[in-house]
């Protein structure tokens, strides 16, 4: 079975769904947790006439958000006697950042949200989730 799983998360409610999902699949089968959280890149360009938001100041309320999410999971694991560690990237897109993190972790799974989008909504939209399925060779659990 399963020994180490990656549960990414942007902060949202459905994603903490998929967190206590993964935190009890993890205490039945003996497995532990990297919780993993995708940083932004910085949205402006270096050229950029108008600076919204220094990117010193960006960076640090993106790591300080993703602090706060993935410091919720460590809590929720601990809890449960499961062993969970967190870790952080900056990618431009999150399922590139998702797949490294299993990938340089050894997780034999990931186990995310999916909104469930269809139709032309998923079209237009995407989905993180979608896209690590069809750029992973790691099995996905995909929680809804």
């Amino acid at each position: 079975m399963f020994k180490h799983i990656l549960v990414p998360t942007d902060g949202s409610d459905l994603s903490q769904k998929a967190i206590d999902g993964a935190i009890d699949l993890a205490r039945t089968v003996g497995a532990r947790i990297t919780a993993y959280a995708c940083l932004p890149q910085y949205p402006y360009a270096s050229f950029s006439e108008v600076v919204i938001e220094p990117p010193v100041d960006f960076q640090a309320r993106s790591e300080n958000e993703a602090r706060q999410h993935l410091r919720q999971i460590e809590d929720a694991a601990q809890l449960a006697g499961v062993a969970c560690e967190s870790v952080t990237s900056v990618h431009p897109a999150p399922y590139l950042g998702i797949i490294e993190a299993a990938e340089q972790r050894g997780c034999d799974v990931i186990l995310m949200a999916s909104h469930g989008r269809r139709g032309l909504g998923s079209l237009l939209i995407g989905s993180e989730t979608q896209r690590v399925l069809t750029h992973t060779q790691i099995p996905v659990i995909v929680y809804r």
